[in-house]
């Protein structure tokens, strides 16, 4: 069987010279026009939409194609783009929600949880027989999700502060009375009963605002995996994606031989290993879904590959899976590169290194030596110099073969 994978990533738009959010995302989808570009609740967020691949090579090159085209139309108006979970420097406001119909009802309905929605992610869709098997098969790769998060996490700041988490966006996200871990159903017939009567509660106004941390797909035979940040490093979409696509695989072999998933209806404990992530993500303990204690996240990952090791090799991606999850083992998260650079320097060079990591950009890992500054600068308030936010040339790495 071949299972296709696809990806939706979103990005804040922030202005190039000062790092601040900013609701021009309208003036960005114009310059860009209809060409898998979309915008978001909020006016300074853009989402783009790959095509459908079969391998991660292909992927990857798609995805490092749409953030060149988005970064090249950004720097023209004086505009950076950054997938990241969060961004720091941002403001509050209800004034700034993207002037559509069904947008406006949101922020009308749900204020300040709407108003705060200043935060990205990377969702993966992977392909499954049918919307039963889609169905079936959340609750077997449900416990291997929290995982995943941690891989992705990039959101440790929130309104200019560190907030001791490595996911502030899940933390947010969660306030949304349908995120979370996504339950086991039966069949389709019985998971779209409780959907309808979710609708009917009032309490959400269509099957878009499903925010479970996986779904079946409403309009495309896919499972839909919502649970991670928005990744600066094209390479981790990659890795996740690659991970995803061999639990889906490996979830539809064992359904087609019968398995039972065996919940036994106690989620409590995947909350709690989604919160574990968020905490910690790369650079703490993990809650392992084999024995629900804490592990190191080092360990649960690559126990995660060798169970998976089957479904990778049937798609053809185990050498380019654990070549890139060594890669972001030894460099460490996302939220511990920000850190790390905020520490080193102030948080304008945090924001830097995940504008050049979008387009392309790599940091060293946690061992190796600093790369020189680009000789191009902009001045910081204080006076002295930081990184331009703006395209700089960079090396980019495929898949197979690591940067």
């Amino acid at each position: 069987m071949t299972v296709r994978i696809g990806a939706e990533e979103e990005f804040h738009v922030l202005d190039a010279e000062s790092g601040r959010l900013v609701p021009r995302a309208g003036a960005l989808l114009e310059r860009l026009g209809d060409t898998g570009f979309s915008s978001e609740l909020q006016q300074s967020a853009v989402e783009s939409n790959s095509q459908v691949h079969d391998t991660l090579d292909g992927l990857y090159a798609d995805l490092t194609g749409t953030r060149r085209r988005l970064a090249a139309a950004a720097s023209a108006q004086g505009l950076a783009v950054v997938a990241a979970g969060t961004v720091p420097l941002a403001r509050v406001t209800p004034r700034d929600v993207t002037a559509v119909p069904r947008f406006r009802r949101m922020a009308d309905e749900y204020r300040r949880v709407a108003d705060e929605q200043l935060i990205c992610s990377a969702q993966i869709h992977a392909d499954v027989p049918d919307r039963d098997t889609a169905v079936r098969a959340m609750c077997l790769v449900s416990p291997w999700l929290p995982p995943l998060l941690a891989l992705s996490v990039s959101s440790p700041y929130w309104l200019g502060s560190d907030t001791g988490y490595a996911s502030w966006r899940t933390m947010l996200w969660q306030r949304w009375p349908t995120a979370g871990p996504a339950g086991c159903y039966r069949d389709a017939a019985e998971y779209d009963a409780a959907v309808a009567e979710l609708i009917g509660s009032g309490v959400i106004s269509d099957v878009g605002m499903l925010y479970q941390d996986v779904r079946p797909s409403a309009h495309q035979g896919t499972l839909e995996l919502r649970i991670c940040d928005a990744c600066p490093r094209a390479e981790t979409v990659v890795l996740i994606a690659g991970l995803f696509r061999a639990l889906v695989r490996d979830a539809c072999h064992r359904l087609e031989r019968g398995a039972d998933p065996r919940c036994d209806g106690h989620h409590e404990w995947l909350r709690a290993a989604g919160w574990r992530a968020a905490r910690s993500g790369l650079e703490g303990p993990l809650v392992d879904p084999w024995t629900r204690r804490a592990a190191p996240a080092q360990l649960v990952l690559r126990r995660m590959l060798h169970r998976l090791r089957p479904a990778l090799e049937a798609s053809g991606d185990f050498d380019t899976v654990r070549d890139l999850l060594d890669e972001a083992l030894a460099a460490g998260s996302a939220a511990d590169r920000f850190r790390r650079a905020v520490r080193d320097e102030d948080l304008l060079a945090g924001i830097t290194m995940l504008a050049a990591e979008t387009r392309g950009g790599r940091a060293p890992s946690r061992t190796g030596t600093r790369r020189p500054r680009p000789v191009a600068t902009t001045r910081r308030a204080n006076g002295r110099p930081h990184a331009p936010l703006h395209p700089v040339a960079h090396p980019v790495a495929t898949p197979g073969t690591p940067g």
